[in-house]
């Protein structure tokens, strides 16, 4: 009886020095295309220090509904670039997406964004179709078509998506990247990692966690 007793005592210890850890943990911001990481502890100069945020998107969802910025107000997001018909990267960016979607399936305070980047091709419809084929049913999972230069254009002054930085590339010039971005409730860049690496899913699953836990 004594025996566990003692070691409740120390698993509930454990536990709680594990969510002190998690608390005092915290993610840089990245405030251009370098992603030079930059710390700050005292959050009252985030908006002094780090002027770069997501600019605001109008696009079609997979289900023809008009999603913009106001749709995902106030929630952490992570976002990547995809084209259905895709044979290289996109279907492996798509299952790692999948293993972070389903373990935050019932968080509602987190949002995927997945922009076609050949949105002639990938209408709402085909969206849908291919999440139907993916097995995707987490609702906070949204896959987003439109104007190919105004994603294009976020993507490369927004996200900051590709590794060589995209300012001199005009929307001819094909968009193909393999990173996820996580972005803060804030609209500020929080983590960027590698869609191909079922690795990097782990990790991104735990700065999702950070993040809601510093509500920063």
């Amino acid at each position: 009886m004594y025996r566990i007793v003692f070691l409740l005592i120390i698993n509930l210890s454990l536990i709680s020095c594990q969510q002190q850890k998690t608390k005092k943990l915290d993610l840089p911001y990245y405030n251009d295309p370098t992603f030079t990481p930059i710390f700050i502890k005292d959050k009252a100069t985030v908006k002094n220090r780090i002027s770069h945020t997501i600019n605001d998107f109008e696009f079609l969802n997979q289900d023809s509904i008009l999603i913009d910025q106001k749709s995902i107000e106030n929630k952490i997001h992570v976002a990547n670039f995809i084209f259905t018909s895709c044979g290289s990267i996109c279907p492996r960016m798509t299952t790692n997406m999948k293993i972070v979607s389903d373990s935050l399936k019932n968080n509602k305070d987190v949002v995927f964004l997945s922009y076609s980047v050949t949105p002639w091709i990938d209408t709402p419809s085909i969206l849908k179709e291919y999440t139907k084929h993916k097995g995707i049913t987490n609702t906070n999972w949204i896959f987003l078509t439109g104007s190919k230069s105004d994603i294009y254009k976020l993507a490369r002054k927004s996200y900051y998506a590709e590794e060589d930085i995209g300012f001199s590339k005009d929307s001819t010039d094909f968009l193909h990247t393999e990173h996820f971005i996580l972005v803060d409730k804030t609209k500020r860049i929080r983590g960027i990692y590698n869609g191909t690496l079922e690795l990097e899913m782990l990790q991104l699953i735990e700065h999702i966690k950070i993040l809601q836990t510093n509500k920063n």
